[in-house]
């Protein structure tokens, strides 16, 4: 191959190649362009297909319907104990009075506050377990949006929020972390910041206990993750309290790694 033909071969290919490359940019770009509709396309699929229901009634059209949101048991803040969140506890507390606090060896709850959006009740459990266990994930920001309203502004001032960690299995088994999922959609709605701040301890599932079970089920068992900064004004944020006990061994690790104030906010108490 002479000098000159090589170099007009090599030049016809640097121009081919350019214009490769020129037509993948284009290509690129009216991917880009399509990204979105293709998105929306698939959305209108899979609504035809699986079409949104309410987690309540089943009604479609959304993942919560007006009716169920306007019939779900609310907490009222003036009749809910202000320490643990009792939904009846203002006056006489049956949660966090002495003879239950004694019974997990403490004279008052590790956390300075605690509220809750609605009480553990069918409407509420359905819609836990529509999110948690049938992967309607959507349900997450519905669940903040009735939480936020609940938190005095003070908690909020200069506050981080955090989280309960799901554990190995149950992320195995759901594809996620319910616990974060929840925290970062009240963080963003409060214009807070969210940190990853607990490990999980190996223990057994809560859900399986009862109320002594889970008591010395997760007592001294939480720590916080290795090299993790925490803050000094925590919300810790959960799905469902029942005794108390995840939340109270949860802010012993946060308190003992430097948590000076903590509070904790969860969609449904017991």
């Amino acid at each position: 191959m002479s000098g000159g033909f090589r170099g007009a071969f090599s030049a016809r290919v640097s121009q081919d190649g350019a214009l490769m490359l020129q037509s993948m940019g284009m290509l690129s770009n009216i991917a880009g362009a399509c990204a979105p509709i293709a998105a929306e396309a698939a959305e209108a699929l899979a609504e035809t297909v699986w079409p949104t229901r309410c987690a309540i009634c089943d009604a479609p059209g959304h993942v919560l319907c007006d009716s169920c949101r306007m019939a779900l048991a609310y907490v009222d803040w003036w009749r809910a104990c202000p320490r643990c969140g009792a939904p009846f506890g203002r006056l006489q507390c049956c949660e966090c009075n002495e003879v239950m606090l004694a019974a997990q060896g403490r004279t008052r709850p590790a956390f300075d506050g605690m509220a809750a959006a609605v009480s553990f009740e069918e409407g509420s459990a359905r819609i836990v377990r529509t999110w948690k266990d049938a992967g309607e994930r959507r349900l997450a920001s519905e669940m903040a949006r009735l939480m936020l309203p609940q938190v005095p502004p003070a908690w909020l001032a200069g506050a981080t929020a955090t989280h309960i960690p799901a554990s190995a299995a149950a992320r195995r088994r759901r594809g996620f972390d319910h616990g974060r999922e929840l925290a970062c959609a009240v963080a963003d709605m409060a214009g807070i910041p969210m940190v990853e701040a607990l490990a999980r301890p190996r223990t057994f599932d809560q859900r399986a206990l009862g109320r002594r079970g889970r008591i010395h089920n997760l007592q001294g068992r939480f720590q916080t993750l290795p090299g993790a900064t925490v803050p000094a004004r925590i919300l810790l944020i959960d799905d469902v309290c029942t005794t108390g006990s995840t939340m109270n061994a949860a802010c012993d690790a946060l308190r003992a790694a430097g948590a000076v104030e903590l509070h904790c906010l969860v969609f449904a108490r017991v």
